[in-house]
């Protein structure tokens, strides 16, 4: 019953399997054998979806509320425990897997070692209790309705806009964002195929740019390759301050219209506020309200 709802809510075995955890295969044969004992078909099958059928959406109805009491009635054991233990499974933009866990992550691991997790990093929004996942992190402007919001990591980002000292040396150095249509930039485009626009701010001006340059990639898992391409003097590069302060720091890039970059709130994890909270979720949720009242 399980590998069913995983199949149908996901809308194919192989997304089914990416959500649950468990192989395509496996799911197949588990979505088989409730079907053959039921005598009836749950899903209709293509090559290109897998939908259910009007008895399999019955089913649905009625199992997905059962399934998560079922869930909540097995994690109350946690409860006997000493520690908590389970899987978190969380969803991630990629930029928070790489500025804003790791200073989270093994702490975390250390304190509750019986606790497995699973990070799904990737920029495509998706709905996270869809995916399979416990939680999400994601930036105010992306949190969904009825969904707890919790404060993870930096309160207040930049982005910064850098380039090689070489380039500039052979360019020049902007002095106004406009004067970056005249560079070469390297430009972000989302998994939507929406192109990345630059936005600066300087007391109160807000200036947005739609600059163009050799070199276009996706953004989130394709920005380190936008990173060494900066350094190796191809142009201008935007990003998160965090993601490029090595290479500033170090000088292999130099900053650029600094006195521009915009600031914007934090990002937050956040989770359903309708489902039961599982063990180990809970034992994150107040992980992360611990670091953030240490000093």
């Amino acid at each position: 019953m399980a590998a069913f709802v995983a199949v149908a809510e996901a809308g194919g075995f192989r997304d089914g399997a990416r959500a649950s955890g468990l192989s395509a295969s496996g799911l197949s044969e588990a979505v088989r054998r409730l079907e053959h004992r039921l005598g009836v078909r749950l899903l209709n099958r293509t090559t290109r979806s897998v939908a259910p059928t009007e008895a399999g959406q019955r089913l649905l109805e009625r199992l997905t509320p059962a399934l998560g009491e079922v869930e909540a009635a097995l994690d109350v054991v946690n409860g006997f425990r000493d520690r908590p233990a389970g899987t978190l499974r969380l969803n991630v933009p990629v930029s928070a897997a790489r500025l804003v866990l790791p200073a989270i992550v093994p702490p975390f691991l250390a304190a509750y070692p019986d606790i497995r997790l699973d990070v799904i990093a990737e920029d495509s929004f998706v709905d996270v209790l869809a995916a399979g996942c416990d939680a999400g992190i994601r930036y105010d402007e992306r949190l969904e309705q009825d969904m707890i919001a919790v404060p993870i990591g930096p309160r207040e980002q930049r982005f910064a806009t850098a380039a090689a000292p070489a380039y500039l040396d052979r360019h020049g150095r902007p002095e106004h964002p406009r004067a970056l249509l005249d560079h070469a930039c390297i430009g972000g485009r989302f998994a939507s195929g929406a192109a990345l626009a630059w936005e600066f701010e300087r007391d109160g001006e807000v200036v947005r740019v739609d600059p163009s340059g050799p070199l276009v990639v996706r953004v989130g898992t394709a920005s380190d390759l936008a990173v060494d391409a900066a350094v190796a003097g191809v142009g201008i590069i935007t990003l998160f301050e965090d993601w490029l302060r090595p290479h500033l720091d170090s000088g292999a890039l130099e900053p650029v219209l600094e006195p521009w970059w915009p600031r914007f709130s934090g990002p937050f994890l956040y989770y359903s506020g309708r489902r039961y909270l599982p063990a180990p979720l809970r034992a994150f949720v107040d992980f992360i309200g611990r670091q953030r009242r240490s000093p």
